[in-house]
């Protein structure tokens, strides 16, 4: 097949043909056993159009793919190619636009996409194809060999800071505007370089070993000579695949055998919906009917396939992740960069614009670059990578994995959190909880009673059947025919557990006790019939709960085929029922029936169970059932409502007779057979009410709490029912017991759309829950007008998604409100809303690791995301603003000694530091204790927990804005001042060892403002402070050349006897205080009048 058509995986055992080889992500889909090994998996149906076997084209047709019910059809609106750009793109300014045109120009010629056409492929003849298509290999690289540097160099030198300082660099191979030392901005625009290249690096061998990983998993593949292991990246369009049970799909396939007789096989499509239940699909009935495995060869057979079409299994993902602090400082270096350009036109004015005043621009330009820190980036870097590592080693949330480098401050500026329901919220495993009679209510404390009454009931039927078999006949006839007799508890809870064990969609299936070879594939004596080998499997995970409970009192479903089911009783006795009719469950209907006929009395009973508002018009009149459902609800339970009625042979006969009729019919057809089915449907006799749990996680409502008391929002969106997802946002506590649900009715034009809209408009506090067409036709012509109100409710829950759908739900938030959005998923229908986000999160799970390796973090329970937000996201964004702006404060001082230098000497364009004090003032004699800053933290990890409205703080992002950025900008140019001023006028008479007095100065003005900023010591912090204190001063004594003002040299400017002397000590430790004094008071006073939220609870 193609390497892009959307095919539905296969189930286990025997052979398959595959139909795409993925290039990008293959989204694998578990197969299950079934009544028969082997499942489609195409999601198109493959049907027998001849009676011959030899050239027959397996052809697709398109009815299949219309009505496969787990297909969603994906939004035209929500496709927005990854080359839109915004407003961050205007601002970028021409160059942006430049290298980006010329990179797309090129990326056009080298990658033009073929064209898509249909294709023929040839079962098991790889080498028939007509054309080559790409590797069946997973590739979440992002650089190959050859455009890794040209690559992490774009990347780097897009960022403005990055490019002023390579212009910089570069200007200095012109002489006349050479200002000193090449190394002096080469070493470090290099040493950025190095760590940005070592870091990308590491990250894309963790990526090529992950790939190396998934695409290593061995199949056995199906040749003339016989099975042959193959790795998954060496499987080729055409190959014939044995897939085994419990295995994932590694490919599209399409599915034409399998080991059970009837050809039916039970699919999981969990990476492709989300959900994990099971799902019946059918071989190809010619492949199926073949003796032998070998006799596909035998076959001339091909699979001809439409060409590839967009559908769920496409998504758009991004390049590379830049968070909202990295975009918050590129902005700063530009206001950095305007100052720049002031105060060297300033200095020039000064001049009067005298001889080539634009060279002396140029000059003054250089000299006060360290305005703009080069080393910003790296110590951010370098930062991040220091979370990360934190994260990891974090002992309370065991397996997370920091997947990108890059953004760990993200977590600490979320508003909006979309998550999943199964897998992530949900543990999609059943427990049945409630079986409610009407007058008597059973739990899960209290279940052995109704196994009592079970085994006592059906003792006695068999004794009496046992003694007289005629005459227990016509008392149970009677029974029956008489429904209003009230009836003893125990015969209730017969009938009811009875009508539960029947009613379904269920199969048993056994586990083969050898493998599958061969002939013997069909051999029944392989078969295992015990009840520990017995498995059940069925559409819905809520019925196999069902039918596990009834099991558990007693009655067990031991057999199924397509006519007929049979039971065992506590005793050990079979009971055969005959299968009449089956009428499925529909989203419409909302319920199911079924007619059986038992085999021993003959008699013949329409069983239906559904949803409270499809039965309450069905069954009997009753006073207990509305009540009851809704209590069930509020405890987060699923309920179904069961009801039976009796039916004569000459009124199951009529009923066949009409309904045969309508099913012939031409015209109206569905509407006929959906009367005569309802004609039956009438004064049914109201059994039990059941209940039903889907376990959440564990942890799962504490966690959601705490993230909306730190005023996170969250949106649930799931490909689930809508029913269902209500319930699971109720007993998750994603919606508050107090609070109401707005259900948002199903609208298919503007009309409607916009009456329901005005309806919700009209609610206040209330949770929105909303389909997903619904959600399409309101977004087609209403969509600011849903996203603004949809943003006010305290929850929303949106059902029914496809993966493009979730995406471009993200999307909307993040256009229509400008804030941080976090998606979190376990599988890979949840790998495109996880890409979209500005943060992702992946959950190892049951549903495999595609939105793990996709996702930046990875978890292993949802209840980690609450440590990760409050403790890990707080301390990253803190630390990461207070380490870039102490790295500005940093070049901003040095800056504002060279601006008062250059005055003092006529406004002339000398240097006021020379080569490696230059370079050392960024990197050993500050850059320990400044680094230091990312052990800082301003409250205990327990107290974010305990107080996770802290959090709220966060996400106004007044840890990093332009008023911080003054504020440091105003400490920068007052020290600065400060320090130049004061060692000309202490010193004038020894002017000539300025350099080394301001200098001394300066490094332990930087010392203590370190010590200023830090709010909760470490001893590495310590270690830092004094270890760079003596390096400085023990670089004394090798620092004597550069000691010179400019490049004039007066001979040894560093007299050693000068420095070690009471008066320079204290000279330059009254300069130290001057600067340094004044902000220590002026943080004791905010702290004391105007203290900040968590110094309060610190306190």
């Amino acid at each position: 097949m193609a390497d892009q058509i959307p095919l539905y995986p296969v189930r286990s055992a025997v052979v398959a043909a595959v139909a795409a080889n993925r290039k990008r992500a293959a989204y694998y889909s578990a197969a299950g056993s079934g009544p028969g090994g082997e499942r489609h998996n195409s999601r198109y149906q493959l049907e027998d159009e001849s009676s011959h076997l030899d050239e027959m084209p397996l052809m697709m047709s398109e009815e299949g793919f219309e009505n496969d019910e787990s297909d969603y059809h994906t939004l035209p609106r929500a496709r927005v190619t990854y080359r839109r750009r915004g407003i961050e793109w205007l601002v970028c300014g021409g160059w942006k636009f430049l290298c980006t045109s010329c990179c797309d120009w090129l990326i056009n010629i080298c990658q033009r996409k073929k064209e898509l056409k249909a294709r023929t492929v040839w079962l098991g003849c790889p080498e028939k194809c007509e054309e080559k298509y790409p590797r069946n290999s997973i590739k979440n690289q992002k650089y190959n060999i050859f455009t890794f540097i040209p690559g992490v160099l774009y990347e780097q030198f897009k960022f403005f800071l990055n490019l002023y300082f390579l212009v910089v660099s570069c200007s200095q191979f012109v002489p006349a505007l050479k200002i000193g030392y090449l190394y002096t901005y080469w070493a470090p625009l290099g040493f950025v370089l190095a760590v940005t290249m070592i870091r990308e690096a590491v990250d894309e061998f963790r990526r090529f070993q992950r790939d190396k990983e998934m695409n290593s998993q061995l199949y056995s593949k199906l040749t003339i000579r016989g099975k042959v292991q193959v790795k998954s990246s060496d499987i080729q369009v055409g190959d014939l695949i044995i897939v085994e049970k419990n295995q994932r799909i590694p490919s599209d396939m399409v599915f034409l055998r399998t080991s059970e007789k009837t050809g039916s096989c039970f699919i999981r499509t969990d990476q492709l919906d989300g959900e994990t239940d099971w799902k019946l699909k059918v071989a190809v009935s010619c492949t199926q009917r073949l003796p032998a495995l070998g006799d596909l060869f035998s076959i001339s057979a091909y699979v001809y396939a439409q060409k590839p079409q967009l559908d769920i299994h496409c998504f758009e993902g991004t390049f590379t992740r830049v968070g909202l602090l990295d975009l918050e400082l590129n902005q700063l270096t530009k206001a950095l960069f305007l100052a720049l350009v002031a105060l060297s036109v300033v200095m020039v004015t000064l001049q009067g614009f005298v001889g080539p005043w634009y060279r002396n621009l140029f000059r003054f330009l250089l000299l006060f670059s360290y305005i703009i820190p080069i080393s910003l980036r790296v110590n951010l870097d370098m930062g991040k990578a220091a979370y990360g590592w934190m994260i990891m080693r974090d002992e309370h949330i065991p397996g997370t994995v920091v997947r990108t480098s890059t953004i760990p401050e993200e977590l600490g500026r979320l508003v909006y959190l979309l998550t999943d329901k199964t897998g992530t919220l949900t543990q999609n495993e059943m427990i049945f909880k409630r079986l409610h009679l009407g007058t008597v209510s059973y739990g899960t404390d209290t279940m052995d009673e109704i196994q009592n009454h079970i085994i006592n009931s059906y003792s006695q039927m068999f004794s009496q059947t046992s003694g007289n078999i005629t005459s227990s006949t016509p008392s149970r006839k009677s029974q029956s025919s008489a429904p209003k007799v009230r009836k003893s508890v125990s015969s209730r809870i017969h009938e009811a557990v009875k009508a539960i064990a029947l009613c379904h969609n269920v199969t048993p299936v056994y586990e083969s006790r050898t493998g599958v070879t061969g002939e013997t594939e069909y051999a029944e004596v392989d078969q295992d019939f015990s009840d520990e080998n017995r498995t059940y499997q069925a559409s819905s995970p809520d019925e196999v709960a069902l039918v596990q409970w009834t099991e558990s009192v007693g009655l067990t479903l031991v057999n199924r085929d397509l006519t007929s089911m049979q039971l065992k009783t506590p005793g050990g006795q079979i009971l055969t029922y005959s299968i009449l009719q089956i009428f499925p469950f529909t989203s419409e209907s909302k319920r199911m029936g079924i007619i059986v006929r038992d085999e021993s009395t003959a008699e013949i009973t329409f069983y239906m169970k559904g949803a409270d508002v499809a039965m309450s018009s069905i069954v009997q009149y009753n006073d207990w059932l509305e009540e009851e459902c809704g209590n069930m609800a509020r405890e987060g339970l699923r309920t179904l409502v069961v009801a039976k009625k009796s039916l004569t042979e000459e009124q199951y006969q009529d009923f066949e007779n009409r309904y045969s009729q309508a099913k012939l019919s031409i015209h109206d057809r569905t509407l006929k057979v959906a009367a005569v089915v309802e004609s039956v449907e009438r004064e049914m006799e109201l059994l039990c009410l059941t209940g039903v749990e889907d376990q959440l996680q564990a942890d799962v409502r504490p966690s959601l709490e705490m993230l909306r008391n730190a005023g996170i929002k969250i949106w649930m969106l799931t490909g689930d029912k809508l029913e269902t997802a209500t319930c699971i946002a109720k007993s998750s506590h994603l919606v508050s017991r107090t609070q109401d649900i707005h259900i948002f009715r199903p609208v298919t034009n503007r009309g409607e759309a916009h009456l329901e809209l005005n309806a919700f408009r009209r609610k206040h506090d209330c949770a929105l829950v909303i389909a997903g067409d619904s959600l399409e036709v309101c977004l087609k012509y209403y969509e600011h007008e849903l996203v603004e109100l949809a943003c006010q409710c305290p929850a929303v829950v949106c059902c029914r998604c496809s993966p493009t759908q979730k995406a471009h739900i993200v999307k909307l938030l993040q256009q229509h409100t400008g804030k941080r959005t976090c998606a979190i998923g376990d599988g890979g229908n949840d790998v495109s809303m996880i890409q979209a986000a500005d943060c992702g999160i992946g959950i190892e799970g049951k549903e495999g690791k595609q939105a793990s390796l996709a996702a930046d973090f990875s978890i292993t329970q949802f209840k980690h995301i609450g440590r990760l937000l409050m403790v890990h996201g707080r301390n990253s964004y803190k630390r990461s603003a207070a380490l870039g702006q102490f790295v500005m404060h940093r070049g901003l001082i040095i800056s504002t000694m060279q601006a008062v230098f250059s005055s003092v000497f006529y406004f002339a364009s000398v240097p006021l530091y020379q080569g490696f004090l230059m370079v050392g003032y960024a990197t050993i004699y500050t850059m320990f204790p400044v680094f230091s800053l990312v052990l800082d933290q301003d409250v205990k990890p327990e107290m974010a927990l305990l107080y996770p409205e802290l959090y709220k703080d966060l996400t106004k992002g007044r840890s990093l804005s332009f008023k911080t950025f003054l504020i440091w900008v105003l400490i920068s140019i007052y020290q600065g001042g400060i320090l130049m001023c004061g060692a000309l006028v202490l010193f004038e008479s020894e002017f000539v060892h300025v350099v080394a007095i301001s200098f001394t100065a300066l490094i332990l003005t930087e010392l203590l403002m370190v010590a200023l900023t830090i709010r909760t010591w470490h001893w590495l912090m310590v270690v830092a402070e004094f270890l760079s204190l003596g390096c400085y001063v023990a670089s004394l004594a090798f620092l004597n050349e550069y000691f010179g003002i400019g490049r004039v040299s007066f001979g040894a400017f560093l007299d050693v006897a000068f420095i070690t002397t009471v008066t320079f000590l204290w000279k330059v430790s009254a300069i130290t205080v001057v600067s340094c004094l004044p902000l220590y008071i002026l943080k004791y006073l905010k702290r004391k009048l105007s203290p900040p939220s968590y110094s309060k609870l610190t306190s």
